[in-house]
C-alpha cells in the first residue's frame, strides 16, 4: 500500500547572523549620511540608517544628530560605509520646532556641555525674542549657555549703552556675555577660555559670525565665510550642514551650524514654558493660585516684579508669545 505524501510544509529555519557591533561619534549630518568616527580607533566613516529608527516619544525630522554616540556595523571596508542600527542615551539636546512639519522636533545637535549663542545688534539684528526661545531651548535640558555679541566693532557710542543694558539683563539670570568681534580678533580669549576642555555648541541667525568665528577659534578649519547683504540686513547661509570639528588647540569640540531664522519651541507644554525662565521660576511659588499663568491673575507676584521693573519687560514679552504661540522670529 503506497504512503500518502505528507501536506504539511516544512518551515524553514531563519537563521540570525549577529553581526560585530562598534560605537561612534557623529560629527556631521547631511541628511541621509552621517560622518562617523569610530570611538577607539577614531577612523572616519560615512554611515546610513537602514529602515526607520523607533525613537520612543515625540516625532523627530532628524532622527541623528550631530553629537549623538550611535552603534554601528561596518558595512563596506572598501568604501569606509557603516549601518547605523542604534543611537545611545542622550544626556541632553537642543530642539527646536520644525520649519517644514510642524508637530515634529528638529534635534540641533545632542550630549554638549554648553552652548554659545551668536548675536548681533546689526547686520543682521538678533531680536530678544530669538534669544529668549534659545534660552528657554537650553535651559529645558539644563544645557549651560553663553551670549557672545559679535561684531562689536560695528557699534556706536548708543549701540553699546543698549548691549549693557541687555548685559544687565541677562547677566544676573546666569547667562554670560560677551562683547567679541570676530573679524578683529577683539576679546576671542574670553571665548578661548569659555570652550577650553569643552564641547560646545554655536548657534544663531546667518550672518552673526559663527563660521568667522570658528575659523579664528580653530587653526584646523577653514569655513567658508561670506558678507551680509547691506539691503536685506540679513545673513546668506555658508553653513549647509551641522558638523562638529576637534579643536586641537583647546582640547575641545566645537559644533558649527546652519544658521536659524526661526526658533519654535518644541516638546515643552504651555504650563512648563515659566520654568525655564530663572526669574519667574524663583518667584512663581509667591503666587497666590498654584495653577498662576502669570498673565491675568491678581496677587500674581510675576506680574508685581514686571510692574516694578525688576523682571525686564522684553523678557516678559518674550514668556507671553511663548505661551500665545506668536511669531518666532520676533
Amino acid at each position: 500500500m503506497a504512503k500518502k505524501k505528507s501536506t504539511s510544509k516544512k518551515k524553514k529555519q531563519v537563521v540570525k547572523v549577529e553581526v560585530e557591533k562598534f560605537q561612534g561619534l557623529v560629527t556631521k549630518s547631511t541628511g541621509l549620511w552621517y560622518t562617523v568616527i569610530d570611538y577607539d580607533t577614531k577612523k572616519s566613516y560615512q554611515g546610513r540608517l537602514r529602515g526607520k529608527l523607533k525613537l520612543k516619544g515625540m516625532k523627530l525630522t532628524n532622527p541623528i544628530a550631530v553629537g549623538d554616540l550611535v552603534e554601528y556595523s561596518l558595512e563596506d571596508e572598501i568604501e569606509n560605509t557603516v549601518i547605523i542600527h542604534d543611537i545611545l542615551p542622550r544626556k541632553n539636546v537642543i530642539l527646536r520646532q520644525s520649519t517644514r512639519k510642524k508637530y515634529h522636533g528638529h534635534v540641533i545637535a545632542s550630549n554638549i556641555d554648553q552652548a554659545i549663542l551668536i548675536a548681533t545688534l546689526a547686520l543682521p539684528k538678533t531680536s530678544l525674542g530669538f534669544i529668549d526661545r534659545f534660552l528657554v531651548a537650553a535651559e529645558s535640558y539644563n544645557v549651560p549657555t553663553y551670549i557672545a555679541f559679535n561684531k562689536d566693532d560695528l557699534l556706536d557710542e548708543d549701540s553699546r549703552a543698549y548691549l549693557d543694558e541687555l548685559k544687565s539683563i541677562y547677566e544676573p539670570l546666569g547667562y554670560k556675555c560677551v562683547r567679541i568681534s570676530a573679524l578683529e580678533n577683539s576679546n576671542l580669549d574670553e571665548i578661548k577660555s569659555i570652550i577650553q576642555d569643552k564641547t560646545s555648541l554655536l548657534v544663531g541667525h546667518s550672518g552673526v559670525g559663527k563660521s568667522t568665528l570658528l575659523n579664528k577659534l580653530a587653526s584646523n578649519v577653514q569655513q567658508r565665510t561670506d558678507e551680509v547683504s547691506l539691503y536685506a540686513e540679513k545673513g546668506k547661509h555658508t553653513t549647509t550642514f551641522a558638523e562638529m570639528f576637534e579643536l586641537k588647540d583647546h582640547n575641545g569640540h566645537l559644533i558649527d551650524t546652519p544658521g536659524i531664522k526661526e526658533l519654535g519651541i518644541m516638546g515643552i507644554e504651555e504650563n512648563e514654558i515659566g520654568h525655564f525662565f530663572p526669574e519667574i521660576r524663583d518667584v512663581m511659588h509667591d503666587c497666590k493660585y498654584n495653577n498662576c499663568t502669570h498673565t491675568h491673575e491678581p496677587h500674581c507676584r510675576v506680574l508685581e516684579l514686571v510692574n516694578e521693573g525688576i523682571i525686564a519687560t522684553s523678557r516678559y514679552l518674550s514668556y507671553l508669545s511663548m505661551i500665545e504661540g506668536d511669531d518666532n522670529r520676533k
